[in-house]
């Protein structure tokens, strides 16, 4: 199998915004970085692009990671202005390239931009219901945008809980249930006991002045050490937890309050699946989720929710994008490692596979995905079920999904026997039908907004998308 070929890395306007950061001229970081001004000055405005040692010595020199000239802030950041800029309200269009340039050498206007759209939604829904001050989704927004700006990493908390790990008298994921329960108890005082096998609300109910923390019955032995562990970091890393709540720059309580348990279950996850020891795992066993489902105790879900948390300096995994999502393409879960960006407006593609997983229950899908700029994407998708203990009991059914660049496919087992270096292997998909430019979709449910219309040169109108006969 063939691997696709590397990427080329542009500088863009980020080399000269950190030159100037560290108040150097040009004349002054070539001499630093061992090469002359002139091969500097086209670096900084992207006519050469950045060759392995160069990187390596700017990082090394004006203290960033490589990672640091990745353009999947600038993706995102260009999703999030088409977004806006699709709005009916804006009027007219703005060409694909004109946004992308905006973002990568203007990101502060861009996110003025995207900042600005945002206002005048509130403003708009403060109009046409004055109770309604915020959209309902937004403090969910905020929090996904503090962990993408951390590529889904939050090292001070990945260390506290490997460190936690490590000194549990028990095996690593769901089997330490009993040695956390115990912890609970020596350090807090928490007495733990379950709910009645009637109520399904709750899997973790927690009482602060009996110090009483109440599980559901019906958790698994992973489940189980999985709400410990969150109850622990509740507790045990409180400050820890207000101090990146508080770095965050959160705007409403109801924010700080979902990033607080968000990091809290980061947390959890990190103390059953340690670093050291699942990057190891996962590299020695290819990312076969369910191998490491089996050497760690835990369920599908919650282990391609860790991997895609695999970003530590020094070692890192596969940068994975993670999204859970129901049959009627609600995405409950999001976060993203990569240059992969969710839409916020419009709804997702339904040639993604990660609706595909619906239709063959407990199967890894796989898919070699292509975005309307040419950018590839390998993706792996299955059910879940979640409840449905008794037979009246409420079931309900997702299908988590993992995404990584192409580029990194081949490290993947569920990548054999797939020609990754084939065009024609890719499905080309979308982020919505609202902000997708592609106009020869056959699931296309309405046209673009950036583009509704176009004419051919003999002046005929097209519309972008499927004119379905209607029945006689």
């Amino acid at each position: 199998m063939t691997r696709p070929a590397a990427r080329k890395i542009y500088a863009h306007a980020k080399l000269r915004r950190l030159r100037r950061a560290h108040g150097l001229n040009q004349v002054e970081l070539a001499r630093e970085l061992g090469i002359s001004t002139s091969y500097l000055n086209q670096i900084e405005h992207s006519q050469r692009p950045l060759t392995a040692p160069v990187l390596l010595r700017i990082a090394e020199v004006l203290g960033v990671e490589p990672e640091f000239f990745s353009d999947s802030d600038e993706e995102r950041l260009a999703t999030d202005l088409r977004t806006a800029l699709a709005d009916e309200a804006c009027g007219g269009t703005v060409p694909p390239e004109q946004i992308t340039e905006v973002s990568r050498d203007h990101p502060e206007l861009a996110r003025a931009l995207v900042a600005l759209h945002r206002r005048y939604r509130e403003a708009v829904e403060h109009v046409a219901g004055p109770a309604v001050t915020r959209s309902a989704a937004e403090p969910h927004d905020e929090v996904r945008d503090f962990f993408y700006a951390h590529h889904n990493h939050i090292d001070p908390l990945d260390r506290a809980a490997e460190n936690l790990a490590a000194t549990l008298d028990a095996p690593p994921g769901g089997r330490s249930a009993p040695a956390l329960a115990a912890l609970l108890a020596d350090r807090h005082g928490v007495r733990v006991t379950e709910t009645d096998h009637r109520d399904t609300a709750d899997l973790r109910r927690y009482d602060p002045t009996t110090g009483v923390l109440r599980l559901s019955p019906w958790l698994t032995d992973g489940q189980r050490a999985f709400q410990l562990a969150t109850q622990l970091a509740l507790l045990d890393q409180r400050e820890l937890l207000d101090d990146l709540v508080a770095e965050a720059g959160l705007t409403s309580p109801q924010a700080e309050s979902l990033a607080r348990i968000g990091l809290a279950n980061y947390y959890a996850g990190a103390v059953l699946m340690p670093y050291t020891a699942v990057h190891a795992a996962a590299e020695e066993l290819r990312y076969d989720i369910e191998l490491l489902q089996a050497r760690f105790g835990v369920g599908f879900e919650t282990v391609c929710h860790r991997l895609s948390t695999l970003q530590r300096p020094g070692r890192r995994g596969v940068p994975f994008s993670f999204l859970r999502a129901d049959r009627a393409g609600n995405i409950s879960k999001r976060q993203s490692a990569t240059g992969f960006h969710f839409s916020r407006l419009g709804g997702t593609c339904p040639l993604w596979t990660v609706y595909e997983a619906f239709s063959a229950p407990d199967r890894v899908l796989t898919q070699v995905a292509e975005m309307p700029d040419g950018k590839r994407y390998f993706w792996i998708a299955r059910t879940v079920t979640h409840g449905g203990h008794g037979q009246r009991a409420a079931r309900a059914g997702f299908a988590v999904a993992l995404g990584c660049e192409l580029r990194h496919a081949h490290r993947l087992v569920y990548a054999e026997g797939t020609a990754l270096d084939d065009p024609r292997a890719a499905t080309p998909i979308g982020l919505g039908c609202r902000i997708c430019e592609r106009t020869d979709c056959a699931q296309r449910a309405r046209p673009p907004a950036t583009n509704p219309l176009t004419v051919d040169p003999n002046h005929r109108t097209r519309i972008p998308y499927p004119v379905l006969p209607t029945h006689p």
